[in-house]
């Protein structure tokens, strides 16, 4: 079985992430905690990792199941197929998620467009390319994952 990336209307990422295990289909819905302002007080709330998709893993002639789900727009399609996400690339985001030690990243010596290798945290031993270098965070193209890292500090 592999692992699919379904596309939701905006907002929908846990509703039909909980729609779809209704329906016994394996499904995964990253989900990272932020603060968030209101006038009156802040939040921690539960933010969905990446917006308006879920990843889940069926048989390839089930795959027009997931849209007896309210909510499921597509699927993300990758040179004209499915987009096949590995084992390997999900048990990472999940290893991420649920690292609770907080990794610290020395970048002082380090410019835009410079390689580097992360050494510690859960992408240890990780290409990644410096994209942005601001007053609060940096962030790095993590090429072999195709994604965008950004970690945040305090100064």
């Amino acid at each position: 079985m592999n692992w699919y990336v379904v596309y939701t209307k905006p907002k929908w990422e846990k509703k039909v992430a909980e729609q779809l295990l209704k329906n016994n289909i394996e499904c995964y819905c990253p989900l990272t905690i932020q603060i968030r302002q209101w006038t009156d007080r802040k939040k921690k709330v539960e933010v969905p990792l990446f917006n308006s998709y879920v990843f889940v893993r069926l048989e390839e002639k089930d795959r027009n199941v997931v849209f007896e789900s309210a909510g499921v727009v597509r699927y993300l399609f990758w040179l004209g197929k499915p987009a096949i996400v590995k084992d390997d690339e999900i048990n990472t985001i999940k290893k991420w998620l649920d690292a609770s030690d907080e990794y610290e990243v020395l970048v002082d010596t380090v410019k835009v467009g410079d390689r580097i290798t992360l050494d510690s945290g859960p992408f240890a031993s990780q290409q990644a390319v410096v994209q942005e270098i601001s007053s609060n965070h940096y962030s790095l193209v993590l090429e072999n994952l195709g994604c965008v890292l950004k970690i945040k500090y305090n100064r």
